[in-house]
């Protein structure tokens, strides 16, 4: 097979889907959303099963190949599944970084590729502190500059190339709670929160200083973009500038910021707050807007999270209470509604259960400013029109509530 002809064609197909009309409608859509004036509540699917669609089988050998041809496929696939995901005019060019973790190996043992997995936590006692090296942001310009050619011959005729040089500590290698994770191990930090909080302290400082430093050396680089926003959604707001590539040198005060703490959702707001949230305040302050959450049950910590200053979404996760969490909410933040994968899609499709479960919950919401994420999706039982049929009932369901 002739890989480039191939990847071609599939770019050819993903212009066309990225230059329709209903493109900039979807921008215009979240722009309002994500500034909190009143809109129908947009539809995000963030997974869908990938690994099991027929359309997933990639036919090249080449691994940067593979890669594109990865996400052109699950894009032109995605575009049938009738969300409001918006499909930008560029393909990405991931610059190479010189630095990034934290100088140590978390060690994973698995019996299966996919499932489960036993983490062999690097930091075991205090003293493995010492180990970890310190973040920088330094990009491999050699190593990036032949990525980039070999990307241009493929198909840079045919679409803009983004090449993005932002930090390589940025989302889930800034929140601090998922490295925390595999570098100490939840139960050990949790326990440490006790046994010794003020190490505990040193080394979430340490952390948060290492990422505040490399992501302030990526801003006097100039190599923070318009293409970093990130916010677990669509990142258009009326407050900042639209994603955009090759649009580098802006400040982070022009950007979204995403940050988590899955880690910390059995821990207490107080615990939370003071080991976590302290931490992570003065990496999210720089930035523009902050969206807080993902898989986390954060019920009970709306009111600490109203102590960050620029934040603009609160995720709603399957495990959270929803009239709770709307009542706190209310009309202040975004309120990103993320129901249950595997009732709604992952154990056949009950449609009227479906639209029970759904009913229920935006009526409870139907006050907010929602929008509806369907993520971590790890089966469909191999199903390729079940994300489509289930995206037909939230329209539904948004319909008769949101009238």
């Amino acid at each position: 097979m002739d890989e480039r002809t191939y990847l071609r064609d599939l770019v050819h197909r993903y212009v066309e889907v990225s230059q329709r009309p209903d493109q900039d409608a979807r921008r215009d859509l979240w722009r309002r959303h994500n500034s909190l004036q009143a809109t129908r509540p947009p539809i995000y699917i963030r997974a869908f099963a990938w690994h099991e669609m027929p359309a997933a089988r990639l036919q090249c050998e080449d691994a940067l190949h593979r890669h594109y041809e990865d996400f052109l496929l699950r894009h032109l696939f995605w575009d049938g599944l009738g969300d409001d995901s918006i499909f930008e005019p560029w393909l990405t060019v991931r610059a190479e970084h010189l630095c990034s973790g934290w100088g140590v190996t978390a060690d994973r043992h698995r019996t299966e590729t996919r499932g489960s997995f036993k983490v062999d936590y690097p930091i075991r006692e205090p003293g493995d502190m010492e180990r970890l090296h310190a973040p920088r942001h330094e990009i491999d310009e050699v190593a990036t500059a032949q990525k980039v050619a070999r990307v241009e011959d493929l198909f840079g005729d045919l679409i803009t190339l983004d090449i993005d040089r932002g930090p390589a500590y940025w989302t889930w290698s800034a929140d601090l709670s998922t490295d925390l994770g595999y570098l100490r191990g939840i139960e050990h930090f949790m326990v440490d929160m006790l046994d010794q909080p003020q190490w505990l302290h040193d080394l979430l400082g340490f952390m948060s200083e290492g990422v505040q430093r490399a992501q302030q050396q990526a801003e006097t680089a100039g190599d923070w973009g318009l293409s970093d926003h990130y916010n677990q959604a669509m990142a258009y707001s009326q407050e900042l500038p639209d994603p955009q590539a090759n649009q580098r040198g802006v400040t982070r005060d022009q950007l979204w910021c995403f940050t988590a703490a899955q880690e910390f959702t059995g821990v207490s707001p107080a615990m939370h707050e003071e080991f976590l949230l302290r931490h992570q305040m003065p990496i999210m302050e720089p930035f523009g807007l902050v969206a807080y959450g993902c898989c986390e049950d954060l019920s009970e910590k709306i009111d600490m999270l109203r102590k960050v200053p620029n934040l603009r979404r609160i995720a709603v996760s399957p495990m959270a209470d929803v009239t709770r969490c709307a009542q706190q909410i209310g009309g202040d933040y975004v309120f990103s509604y993320r129901p249950s994968p595997t009732d709604m899609v992952g154990y056949g499709l009950d449609e009227n259960r479906v639209l029970d479960l759904l009913r229920a919950d935006l009526t409870a919401c139907r006050d907010c400013c929602v929008d509806i994420t369907l993520k971590d999706v790890e089966t469909v039982e191999g199903d390729p029109a079940r994300i489509g049929r289930w995206v037909q009932l939230c329209r539904q369901v948004i319909d008769e509530v949101f009238v």
